[in-house]
């Protein structure tokens, strides 16, 4: 996820406002919302876009939002439509905060675009940051978008060709439990027309 990607996503922004309806995905926010089982807290957004509809439905809820992008131009679209979220221009990889910071954390249609040896250091990276009993709700590629079981490549969105990567469910839940989360649902889920693996963890309390 370099230089390449990042224009890729400036680009993006330019035909944002014609694509804005093209996924709805509140349900799955709404569920993942009353999951957390409290009416404030403070949500990690990483590569949170244009602000919409992650950060607008969890600031309209109370919550204090932490936004993380790479795409400056994503940024000034998330200044304009979600001004109350906190902006941090960076490459997800990049960043840290400090341990037990966040009671929720979402990362949408972007973790798959990291290889995914650096996938499993992020994770470690999120549960250090989520507090023991936080979740976290993310979207992981599989064989129903690729055509393979893993897969490390380019696939075209929006007439651009993305890099895109993952394992295999099984290995991934492997992992993730390996680590330290508890796996509270996997969910196939058809939106805009693309297939993706759901997934909602939680960090497992010590003791």
């Amino acid at each position: 996820m370099g230089i390449e990607l990042k224009e890729i996503y400036d680009g993006f922004a330019a035909t944002y406002d014609e694509n804005r309806g093209l996924f709805d995905m509140t349900g799955v926010f709404e569920a993942f919302y009353h999951s957390l089982g409290q009416e404030k807290g403070h949500l990690l957004d990483l590569g949170c876009g244009a602000g919409e509809p992650m950060a607008r439905f969890f600031i309209d809820h109370g919550w204090q939002v932490t936004g993380v992008d790479f795409s400056e131009k994503m940024l000034k679209l998330a200044a304009r439509y979600v001004p109350e979220m906190t902006p941090i221009f960076e490459d997800m990889r990049m960043i840290d905060f400090s341990k037990n910071t966040f009671d929720g954390l979402t990362a949408i249609y972007s973790i798959f675009h990291l290889p995914v040896h650096d996938q499993e250091k992020l994770f470690r990276q999120i549960h250090k940051w989520l507090r023991p009993e936080g979740k976290a709700l993310f979207t992981y590629g599989t064989k129903e978008y690729t055509g393979f079981d893993e897969f490390e490549g380019y696939k075209k969105f929006m007439g651009q060709e993305l890099f895109y990567a993952h394992t295999t469910p099984e290995k991934l839940t492997d992992f993730l439990e390996s680590i330290g989360f508890d796996i509270l649902s996997k969910d196939y889920r058809e939106i805009g027309g693309e297939t993706f693996l759901w997934v909602t963890m939680e960090k497992r309390s010590v003791g």
